[in-house]
């Protein structure tokens, strides 16, 4: 797999000064012995940008892939990469501010989100961890870019942490919202207390053909309720989420939604092509590349106490807890606090 995906490539070469103006968040840890010495992104408002100015589209693996491109195409590269169920505006305000501070920002649609679509209409609609990981290696390698930053939150974050610990050669950094976030199937066997299943509850949903019914023709209503759950302190208007639940019309989301929850309990099968990359995967590797994860005060979503994973980033490490209210969509609920971190880890 890994021969598969690693096509000839060029080294990107170049930086952009960057001056900005300061601004203030609430952080922890190490983030704090560096204030006086970093460049600093300007306060920003969540929702200050309602769109991209255009998208384009490349053909990369087995996807014509839908992203949005902003800043200067010889500039470092930074990935954004979205989760579920979000779609690319979770960085509408974050990507303006990395483009003016100097970096060329890709935003690309994950598989069955927005423009994305399968090259081939036998391609299986897989939504496994891996599979995901190695459409963003393709994407890279499609547009060129041997190395960049990688950033995301949800199924974003657990897949910049992929590519971090299986090609830490194509990671300069890593940013993760919720931090360590690689899954085994094997580990998922495991019953969790009773509390923390039924906050998995819409997995288990998902596993019942009812369930697949039930998001296929509530899609958007579905996703409304976990925006609400995992972000229960974000005032998003309508305008906000319809921007995004336009993404999830796309032929391939219920399957490749279905598919990620119920391969996660080993109801449904992978691709074998996948399954050395699972195999290491579920050994849950460090990760050595300089790392920042980022944690909001109100996150309604399952997701780990930072102190389980903080042995697993062996390179250069800081955790930061963003505070005021901020829940699970931490990117587009505060924007400058997610660009700083980017910025801030480029430099470690």
């Amino acid at each position: 797999m890994t021969e598969e995906i690693n096509q000839q490539r060029r080294r990107f070469m170049g930086m952009a000064a960057l001056t900005v103006a300061a601004a203030q968040f609430g952080v922890t840890g190490l983030a704090q012995a560096q204030s006086a010495s970093r460049v600093r992104i300007p306060a920003t408002a969540p929702g200050t940008n309602t769109s991209f100015a255009s998208l384009k589209q490349i053909n990369a693996g087995v996807l014509n892939v839908g992203y949005a491109e902003l800043g200067a195409s010889d500039a470092p590269p930074v990935i954004l990469l979205h989760g579920w169920p979000y779609d690319i505006h979770t960085y509408v305000d974050v990507a303006p501010l990395l483009a003016d501070a100097g970096y060329r920002v890709i935003v690309p649609y994950l598989r069955g989100y927005g423009t994305t679509r399968f090259l081939s209409a036998d391609t299986p609609r897989n939504g496994q961890q891996s599979a995901v990981a190695a459409d963003i290696i393709a994407v890279m390698d499609a547009l060129r870019i041997e190395k960049a930053v990688i950033a995301g939150c949800d199924w974003g974050a657990r897949t910049a942490n992929i590519i971090a610990a299986l090609w830490p050669e194509r990671c300069k950094a890593l940013v993760s919202v919720s931090g360590y976030l690689i899954g085994s199937r094997e580990a998922n066997k495991n019953p969790l207390p009773p509390k923390a299943e039924f906050a998995w509850w819409y997995q288990f949903y998902f596993a019942t053909e009812r369930g697949r019914a039930g998001y296929e023709q509530n899609r958007n209503e579905f996703a409304r309720l976990i925006w609400q759950l995992a972000s229960p302190k974000w005032n998003f208007d309508d305008a906000t989420f319809n921007r995004s639940a336009s993404a999830f019309e796309n032929p391939d989301h219920v399957d490749i939604t279905i598919h990620n929850y119920r391969w996660r309990i080993s109801l449904a099968d992978g691709e074998r092509k996948y399954d050395d990359l699972e195999e290491r995967l579920a050994k849950f590797p460090a990760i050595n590349v300089p790392t920042i994860t980022l944690e909001g005060d109100a996150n309604g979503a399952p997701h780990p106490d930072p102190a389980t994973y903080a042995k697993k980033f062996s390179g250069k490490y800081d955790h930061r807890l963003i505070t005021g209210g901020i829940g699970h969509n931490l990117p587009q609920e505060a924007p400058q606090a997610f660009a700083q971190a980017v910025v801030d880890v480029d430099r470690f």
